[in-house]
């Protein structure tokens, strides 16, 4: 679907075809989640994965309203209306990425260590916590370096898929600084180079 999006402003001659087309999505997730999914394969498959991840609808809404304002194909002004992009779209999908991958990790580690939900609620930093983020952060580097691995066999045109890695490279980085105390202030605040980051990795053809 995400790539589907992408490739809508490139295919259409148009700007009203691809409103049209977004429109389309916008109203297959509202009825997506009245469990009325529209009888179309890729619908159907993020109709499943909304049921069994229990799919935050605001970021499916976001992107796509992302990519509509894209559509008008001019530059950005600057590095806060690219950071906007970024975190509307790379971002929000990362969050939903989370959503399929961390709870079942994040429940096997809080059972590991003996940490409740109470104590991510109340914001603690004992170190039982940042043992629970140690054991989450360290598998999701073994699948960013996994992603990693095939990115020289990658296309150059299919590389803008895989620039959330590069958010999620980051954030990573920045964790494992703050000795993974996820409640750490630093973290509140987005890293300022990240847009700029974006920009070379998309320039290169590489994440």
């Amino acid at each position: 679907m995400w790539s589907w999006h992408r490739q809508v402003k490139d295919s259409v001659s148009q700007k009203t075809i691809g409103l049209m087309r977004m429109q389309f999505w916008k109203t297959a997730i509202e009825e997506i989640y009245r469990d009325e999914p529209p009888n179309q394969p890729v619908s159907t498959e993020l109709w499943r994965a909304v049921r069994t991840h229990k799919l935050t609808k605001r970021w499916l809404l976001r992107i796509i309203t992302e990519r509509e304002k894209d559509l008008d194909d001019r530059a950005y002004r600057n590095l806060q209306e690219l950071e906007a992009y970024s975190e509307n779209t790379q971002s929000s999908l990362i969050y939903l990425l989370l959503e399929c991958l961390g709870k079942k990790l994040c429940g096997k580690a809080q059972n590991l260590h003996g940490a409740s939900q109470e104590d991510f609620i109340r914001g603690s930093r004992e170190q039982n916590i940042r043992d629970v983020v140690y054991d989450i952060a360290s598998q999701a580097h073994v699948h960013l370096q996994h992603a990693q691995s095939f990115s020289h066999n990658v296309p150059a045109a299919a590389t803008p898929a895989f620039l959330p890695t590069v958010v999620l490279e980051d954030y990573l980085h920045r964790v494992r600084r703050v000795d993974f105390d996820v409640f750490h202030k630093s973290l509140q605040n987005r890293n300022p180079l990240l847009p700029i980051q974006l920009y070379i990795r998309s320039w290169k053809k590489t994440y």
